[in-house]
């Protein structure tokens, strides 16, 4: 276990204790990249910064739970995506299901690879529907398989690749519009 390792374990120790000085040390050590997961998932500011107060809330509340089995920010990153996913179902999220995966036809010209940049593609991910964007953002962006997809947003595997590949075709659609716009 490396040094930094052995900073959090303290951290956690104390925030278990009720030290609020240990809480805020690591609501400042993850806050930002959980608020970043939160901005993808809700597409808003506000909604994201209440999305990470409420992820912390739960976190600290569940901290004794915690079992160093993985990493602490894999373990409140978890926490944080359940988060938004259950305020998206409170607001009734509508995703589109599908019993089977559809055929799309491929893409015939590739666009250059300046369309392809980190920034394009999440200003065009925003402009997608909510269930699209969910999808296609713990898909590409946190890195979960369609099997986890399914089982968070409770859905069929089909379903989390058919949303991916519309939401990829769309993505692609909406960045090929921008460029064209140039």
């Amino acid at each position: 276990m490396n040094q930094t390792a052995f900073i959090h374990q303290d951290l956690i120790a104390d925030s278990i204790r009720g030290s609020n000085k240990a809480r805020y040390q690591l609501y400042q050590l993850y806050s930002k990249a959980m608020f970043n997961v939160c901005f993808r998932m809700m597409n808003n500011r506000e909604d994201a910064e209440d999305m990470l107060q409420e992820a912390f809330v739960q976190a600290f509340q569940k901290l004794e739970t915690f079992r160093h089995e993985s990493g602490f920010g894999t373990w409140l990153k978890t926490i944080t995506i359940h988060t938004c996913i259950n305020a998206l179902n409170k607001r009734k999220l509508d995703l589109k299901y599908f019993d089977e995966m559809h055929r799309f036809e491929t893409i015939d010209e590739e666009p250059e690879d300046a369309l392809y940049t980190t920034e394009n593609v999440i200003q065009a991910m925003n402009q997608l529907p909510e269930g699209g964007r969910i999808v296609f953002s713990l898909y590409l962006l946190e890195g979960y398989d369609h099997g986890e997809i399914a089982q968070i947003l409770n859905i069929a595997e089909s379903t989390s690749k058919t949303q991916y590949m519309r939401a990829k075709r769309k993505v692609y659609e909406i960045m090929k519009q921008t460029k064209s716009k140039i």
